[in-house]
């Protein structure tokens, strides 16, 4: 029987190279391979027959609250099965489109949010985006890195690189019938990758708290590994959304590079700035409009940069970080107001974008292959790491299953490659299903690792 408090091992070179350059290199290699690329098409014209009735601001007061309402108690009625509010809150958000609320009664569905009403929505909930991932930046406390770097490093960019390479390869057999006119391969495929690799720190942080193990020995190698890939995977996000805004490589790199200035910058000046500030009770009201004029202005010069605006707001939040005080005033004044207000918001135009009446035969099946390959990328890269490294076979097997938690950030990435043209209708719908699947997952697997384990005791 092997002890879950054993302390992993440091990760020999050779381990990062054979689990993580390997894997990244033939994806990288292999998303070169010349693949023809269809002919640009028209761009659909928008739908505009449906739209509202009354003043624009009584119907957009009336799509908040409906979005609201559903949102609120579909998460309360997750919670009810032992699921984490926000998959219930996104799940309501996909429903209120085709998919459920468009299906059952389309004319009401098309008169409430009619394609010319959404511009309030659609703005208000990019913002929502904007203030959660300032704070999902603020909460990737480094210090958590203290001591177990090398072990988070390796399983971190090991749960990035296999999946990764498998979204590679899965776009070799997608690309023909999912990519979008026009689109070149190399981005297609390095999407692909990038959209099976992330993992929802924020969300992973939540399970955690539920299951009461946040400072367990797991939960702190968890948190680290967690945190650190979140931020390895939105520098490689950032760098395929270099490629594909930018005309040519050339221009792709500046891009890169004055992002990295940037974002040095941040780090190194920034952060040890607000590190040192002490914030007295009677002035928090005036700190937190400076962080979030801070968060604001990063989030324009990375827009301006051509990288995206949730970069720099994602790099405020790491910015933050360093200070316990600013982070615990933005948790507990900013998180709320964002996860309970605006960011059902944005679940709701995930879901007006969700399109089920294009799809094929074929694309259920599909959707279990797309979650099949996501699950076990993550999970085998994530537990070959650990056990290498010397964690005990059940916790790998526990790390597995708790990064291949995608939520929210899978969203979030999904949504911007799909406002990029990097992905059409069928596979965004499939990928955000995808998302769902490996969120709701993550406490069934790990409740039957815990009755293997127990067993197993007791034999």
């Amino acid at each position: 029987m092997e002890d879950s408090q054993t302390r992993p091992g440091a990760a020999a070179p050779w381990r990062y190279l054979l689990l993580v350059a390997v894997p990244l290199l033939a994806a990288l290699l292999l998303s070169r391979w010349p693949v023809p690329v269809s002919a640009p098409s028209a761009a659909p014209v928008a739908d505009t027959a449906h739209a509202g009735t009354g003043t624009p601001l009584s119907l957009f007061l009336l799509q908040l609250l409906v979005v609201l309402s559903v949102a609120k108690g579909a998460g309360w009625l997750l919670r009810r099965f032992g699921q984490p509010a926000v998959i219930g809150e996104m799940a309501a958000g996909l429903l209120l489109g085709p998919l459920l609320f468009g299906a059952v009664m389309p004319d009401t569905q098309a008169w409430l949010f009619a394609p010319g009403s959404l511009g309030a929505l659609g703005l208000i909930s990019q913002l929502g985006v904007l203030m959660f991932l300032f704070v999902a930046g603020a909460e990737l406390e480094l210090s958590t890195l203290h001591g177990r770097r090398a072990f988070a490093v390796l399983v971190s960019h090991s749960g990035i690189a296999l999946p990764f390479l498998c979204g590679v390869l899965l776009a070799f057999a997608l690309f023909d019938a999912h990519a979008p006119a026009g689109v070149g391969f190399p981005n297609f495929a390095l999407f692909m990758g990038v959209s099976l690799s992330i993992t929802a720190f924020p969300v992973l942080l939540r399970i955690l708290s539920d299951r009461g193990i946040t400072h367990s020995p797991l939960g702190r190698i968890t948190i680290a590994c967690a945190a650190l890939g979140d931020a390895s995977a939105w520098c490689l996000l950032a760098a395929i959304v270099a490629s594909v805004q930018a005309n040519g490589w050339s221009a792709a790199l500046i891009s890169l590079l004055g992002t990295l200035a940037f974002a040095a910058a941040m780090i190194a000046l920034v952060r040890p700035w607000l590190s040192r500030r002490e914030v007295a009770p009677e002035r928090e009201g005036r700190h937190l409009i400076g962080l979030l004029l801070i968060a604001l202005a990063a989030a324009l010069v990375t827009e301006l940069l051509g990288i995206h605006a949730l970069f720099g707001a994602f790099l405020a939040g790491i910015a933050v970080s360093g200070n316990a005080r600013l982070r615990e005033l933005l948790i507990q004044k900013v998180e709320p107001f964002a996860i309970s207000l605006l960011l059902p918001l944005f679940f709701a135009m995930t879901g007006l974008r969700l399109r089920v009446d294009g799809w094929q035969a074929g694309d259920l099946l599909l959707c279990v292959v797309v979650i099949l390959v996501a699950s076990l990328g993550k999970g085998l890269g994530t537990w070959l790491a650990a056990r290498s490294a010397g964690m005990p076979r059940t916790d790998a097997l526990r790390l597995g299953a708790l990064m291949n938690t995608r939520g929210l950030m899978e969203l979030i990435v999904l949504n911007l490659g799909y406002e990029m043209g990097l992905i059409g209708d069928r596979l965004f719908a499939l990928l955000v299903i995808m998302a769902l699947v490996t969120t709701a997952m993550t406490g069934p697997l790990l409740n039957v690792i815990e009755r293997r384990a127990r067993s197993a005791q007791h034999t």
